[in-house]
């Protein structure tokens, strides 16, 4: 949205007098009006823009009603029409030929020291940005790690909806089917069997002391709970807060 002038390094344009610079100034100037007449007769009330828009066809725009963000993120315009159904466009001269986006609310809101444009009730429906803050930038990295990957298994598991039950369940169900069949094999086949089904009791295990608890008690009373014919035991917090009756306490959560 700058003023449509020779761009090219070096170049440069003589002229014999001021009338004829005032008038190379006036065409200029009639150029982008024309521009801005393209964009406001497709009807938008705000337009974004990725590079810098000048002051003249910024009061332009604003003088029809127009909204107008410059200097708008790249990877965030993406994002902008992917949710608000519109498309990105570097020509208006098709009139029919622009898809618009379209949401209920554009706001600037402060966060921190910050200013953001917020979009509310996008087209999508299900849109929405995380804002994370921390006192260092390695904080913030770790947070955007871990909510990434949170929202990976979020989306796998609503694509997938085949789920299992956990906090060692499945893995312990899995442990006793191995050891069962390691009795069933012969020769040293047996032993690779038995020390898969070690193994698969590691998981629950390794989850009682990432907690802090004892992970020999639990996973003795999960193993032997299993043993009793009550498949859908696993480990978690019960209602008590102690992790040491979740077994017995499973069926009532």
């Amino acid at each position: 949205m700058d003023t449509d002038k020779i761009k090219i390094f070096g170049a440069r344009v003589k002229v014999d007098g001021t009338g004829k610079l005032a008038e190379l100034e006036r065409a200029e100037k009639e150029k982008m009006r024309e521009k801005v007449d393209l964009i406001a007769s497709h009807g938008i009330t705000c337009f974004v823009n990725r590079q810098l828009i000048y002051n003249y066809p910024e009061s332009l725009l604003a003088e029809k009603g127009i909204m107008v963000i410059e200097h708008a993120d790249f990877e965030g315009v993406e994002r902008l029409a992917l949710v608000t159904g519109g498309e990105i466009a570097s020509s208006f001269d098709q009139l029919g030929g622009i898809k618009l986006g379209h949401c209920d609310l554009i706001e600037e809101v402060i966060i921190g020291e910050d200013r953001l444009i917020k979009f509310s009730g996008v087209a999508a429906g299900a849109a929405c940005t995380v804002v994370l803050r921390g006192a260092t930038s390695q904080m913030i990295d770790e947070a955007e790690r871990s909510l990434h990957d949170a929202l990976s298994v979020l989306s796998q598991t609503t694509k997938e909806r085949r789920v299992v039950l956990g906090g060692g369940c499945s893995e312990m169900l899995m442990s006793n089917a191995a050891e069962e069949a390691a009795r069933k094999t012969s020769g040293k086949k047996a032993i690779a069997v038995e020390g898969f089904s070690k193994a698969l009791r590691q998981l629950p295990t390794i989850l009682s002391d990432n907690a802090g608890y004892d992970s020999a008690d639990l996973v003795s009373k999960l193993r032997a709970a299993h043993y009793e014919g009550r498949s859908d035991a696993g480990l978690g917090a019960s209602r008590k807060g102690d992790p040491l009756l979740a077994v017995e306490e499973l069926d009532e959560n």
